[in-house]
C-alpha cells in the first residue's frame, strides 16, 4: 500500500499551530522584508521593547526548523561588499505568510475571549 503524501506548501496553516513564541517572532520579523540572523535578533528585541531576546542558539535551531518546514526560505540577496559574506538573509514563504496570518489571528481570538472574562483590562494611556 503506497502512501501519496502532500507538497509541504499544500499543508493547511493549521497544522502548524500554536507557534512557539521563537518561531512567532522570527515570522512576524521578516513580515514586513527579509532579514539576517542578526537583523531578526535585534528586530525582536526592539519590537517588543526587549521582554523577547533571542539568543543566536535559539535563533538559528528555530530557522532551521522553519526552513525544514518550508515557513521560511533563504533569499538568492548577498551582503553588500561592506557586510560580512557569512551572512544569509530569510524571507517568509507563502506557507508561512499563512501561518503567521493563522497564529495572529489565533491570538487575537484568545484576547477577544480574556476581555470577555474580563481578565485582560483596558490600561490608560
Amino acid at each position: 500500500m503506497s502512501r501519496t503524501l502532500s507538497r509541504k506548501s499544500d499543508r493547511s496553516p493549521a497544522e502548524f499551530l500554536p507557534l512557539s513564541t521563537a518561531d512567532f517572532h522570527i515570522l512576524l520579523s521578516i513580515a514586513d522584508g527579509e532579514r539576517h540572523g542578526y537583523g531578526i535578533m535585534q528586530d525582536v528585541r526592539q519590537t517588543t521593547g526587549g521582554t523577547i531576546r533571542l539568543g543566536a542558539g535559539t535563533l538559528y535551531r528555530c530557522i532551521q526548523g522553519l526552513l525544514r518546514e518550508n515557513l521560511v526560505e533563504e533569499s538568492p540577496r548577498r551582503p553588500a561588499d561592506n557586510e560580512d559574506q557569512r551572512r544569509r538573509y530569510y524571507r517568509l514563504s507563502s506557507l508561512g505568510r499563512r501561518v503567521i496570518g493563522a497564529e495572529a489571528r489565533r491570538l487575537a481570538d484568545a484576547v477577544d475571549l480574556a476581555k470577555v472574562k474580563r481578565v485582560l483590562r483596558r490600561v490608560p494611556i
